[in-house]
C-alpha cells in the first residue's frame, strides 16, 4: 500500500501554493503570446511514433515512451512539441502562405537516462511562427521570449544566440563528409573543445579551416564577437549568417533589449531540424537552459508543406525553480472564503453562498461537524491559504474571522 503513495522515478505532485504559482506563471506568460497574436493549438498526449522519428530530427527511439494499439501501431508520449506543429500546420494549413502564429502549453516526456535527476514529464509553454523567413521574424520571436521572461518575474537573464548556417558553412567549404561533420558538431555542442582539437589534429585540413574550427570556444560574446568571426570566414553562407544576426541583433536593440542578448557560435542544438538561428536562455538557479529554440525551414515539408518556421519552448518546470531559488515573489490568488454552518442554518449559508459567488467571490461551503469546534476550521482555513471564514450563528448573523489581521467581527447577513 505504502509503495501506491509514491510516484514513479522522474515524476511528481504539484499541490497547493506551488501549484498556484506554477498555473499564475503560466498564465502570465501565456497574456504575453496572446499580446503577440498567438493563438492556441492543443495536440495529442501520444501519436504516431513516425511523427517523431530520428529521421524527422527529434528525440532518439531510446528516449521515448512507446506502446501499441490495438492495430499494432507503435505509439508514443510525445517527446516534443515542434514536430506535433508541424503535422498541424501541414494538414489544416496546407494553402496558407502567410504567417501562421500558433502557442501551446502542456507536458512532453522523455524516457532517458541522461535525464537522472531530472522530470521525465516536464511542462512546456511555447510558440511557433510558420510561413516568415525574415530576420525580423527571429528577432520578434526572440523579443517574445524575453517578454515571458519578464512577465514571469524574471529580472536577471540572457538570451544566447547561434546561427547554424554558420557552421554548415565552415564544413561545405571544407567539404568534410557526413559523419566527420557529425563528429565535429558534436563535439562543440557538448563543448568538449579538448576532444575537437584531438579530432582536428588528425584530419587533413587547411590552415585556415583549423583555425577557424580551433575557435569555437572563444566564438561568443556581446555584438562585437560577431566582427570578430567575420575575420574568420570566407564563404558566403558563414558570412551571410553573421549578417543575418547582426540584423537580429538591430530590431531587437528597437525594443532595448540588447542587455538580454548575448551570441554564441558553439551553440548547436541536439535536433537536427534546426536550419538557422538557435538560441537558449539561460538564468541563475538552475543549471540548464529554461527556454530553447530556433527556426527550422525544412521539418514542414517532411510532413507535406514546404515553409519556413521558428519556434520555441520554455521548460517551466526548471523556471519554477530558478524563481524559487531567486526568491521571486509570484502573486497568487488567496482570496478564498469558509463559510461555516450548523444543519439549522443550511439555507441561509447555500443562500449566501450564492451570493458571493454571483460577485465573483470563492467559497467554499462546509456544514459543520459536531465532533470539531469552530477553531479547528480557523485552523484549516489559515494553514490552507483562505482570506477568511463565516461562520453563520443564526439565519441573520454571521461571525466573520479575518485570517490576515487575525481579528474577529458579527455583521448581519445581509450587509455582506
Amino acid at each position: 500500500m505504502e509503495k501506491l503513495l509514491h510516484t514513479p522515478e522522474g515524476v511528481r505532485d504539484i499541490y497547493d501554493n506551488e501549484c498556484k504559482k506554477k498555473l499564475k506563471v503560466l498564465q502570465q506568460m501565456h497574456h504575453v503570446l496572446s499580446l503577440y497574436s498567438y493563438n492556441d493549438i492543443q495536440t495529442p498526449t501520444f501519436e504516431y511514433f513516425d511523427i517523431f522519428n530520428q529521421d524527422k530530427g527529434s528525440a532518439a527511439s531510446t528516449e521515448m515512451y512507446k506502446f501499441f494499439d490495438r492495430e499494432n501501431h507503435t505509439l508514443v508520449l510525445r517527446p516534443d512539441f515542434t514536430p506535433s506543429i508541424a503535422r498541424c500546420v501541414a494538414k489544416y494549413y496546407e494553402d496558407e502562405e502567410l504567417p501562421i502564429r500558433l502557442s501551446y502549453q502542456g507536458n512532453t516526456f522523455f524516457n532517458t537516462h541522461n535525464h537522472q535527476g531530472k522530470l521525465k514529464e516536464i511542462t512546456q509553454l511555447g510558440a511557433e511562427l510558420i510561413n516568415d523567413d525574415s530576420s525580423a521574424a527571429d528577432a520578434e520571436v526572440i523579443a517574445t521570449v524575453i517578454d515571458c521572461f519578464l512577465a514571469a518575474g524574471m529580472k536577471e537573464f540572457q538570451i544566447e544566440i547561434g546561427e547554424v548556417d554558420f557552421f554548415k558553412g565552415i564544413l561545405e567549404e571544407a567539404r568534410l563528409n557526413e559523419e566527420t561533420g557529425n563528429a565535429i558538431r558534436e563535439y562543440i555542442h557538448n563543448r568538449n573543445f579538448f576532444g575537437l582539437e584531438s579530432l582536428i589534429k588528425e584530419l587533413d585540413l587547411d590552415e585556415k579551416t583549423r583555425k577557424v574550427l580551433l575557435s569555437f570556444d572563444r566564438l561568443f560574446g556581446g555584438f562585437e564577437m560577431l566582427e570578430n568571426a567575420k575575420k574568420l570566414v570566407t564563404n558566403k553562407v558563414s558570412l551571410d549568417a553573421i549578417e543575418r544576426l547582426e540584423k537580429v541583433y538591430k530590431a531587437l536593440s528597437y525594443s532595448g533589449y540588447e542587455q538580454y542578448i548575448s551570441f554564441d557560435f558553439s551553440l548547436l542544438s541536439r535536433y537536427e531540424y534546426y536550419t538557422g538561428i538557435v538560441f537558449r536562455g539561460y538564468t541563475y538557479g538552475t543549471g540548464d537552459a529554461v527556454v530553447k529554440g530556433g527556426r527550422y525551414n525544412n521539418l514542414l515539408r517532411q510532413y507535406g508543406k514546404d515553409a519556413s518556421a521558428i519556434g520555441f519552448a520554455f521548460y517551466i518546470d526548471d523556471l519554477m525553480m530558478a524563481i524559487s531559488r531567486q526568491k521571486i515573489e509570484v502573486p497568487i490568488d488567496n482570496s478564498d472564503s469558509i463559510i461555516l454552518y450548523e444543519i439549522e442554518q443550511q439555507k441561509s449559508a447555500i443562500q449566501l453562498a450564492n451570493h458571493l459567488r454571483s460577485s465573483d467571490r470563492k467559497v467554499e461551503l462546509i456544514r459543520k461537524s459536531k465532533k470539531k469546534n469552530v477553531e479547528d476550521y480557523a485552523s484549516y482555513g489559515k494553514k490552507n491559504h483562505f482570506s477568511g471564514m463565516f461562520y453563520l450563528t443564526s439565519d441573520t448573523m454571521v461571525d466573520i474571522y479575518d485570517f490576515v489581521s487575525g481579528n474577529v467581527g458579527s455583521a448581519q447577513i445581509d450587509a455582506i
